[in-house]
């Protein structure tokens, strides 16, 4: 999928930072996976902290902490 200059992801959000999950998207099973783990429209999400290499991130999401792929970050839209 391709940003345009209003759209960002998990993946753009600094350490440190917070954003509202806005929208998912990605195929089927993916986009069921985030939705498992807690990630849902509205819902606040704070990144804790990136691997040395870039990937996994870590997230705080409704109290629990969680680490993503980048390629999983990408799917969630926030604001």
């Amino acid at each position: 999928m391709t940003q345009t200059g209003e759209e960002k992801t998990l993946r753009d959000v600094p350490v440190g930072g917070s954003a509202v999950v806005r929208r998912l998207t990605g195929d089927g099973a993916v986009k069921r996976r985030i939705m498992d783990m807690g990630i849902t429209k509205g819902t606040d999400v704070y990144v804790r902290k990136v691997a040395p290499l870039g990937d996994p991130i870590e997230v705080t999401v409704r109290g629990f902490e969680l680490s993503l792929r980048k390629d999983e970050a990408q799917n969630v839209l926030v604001s």
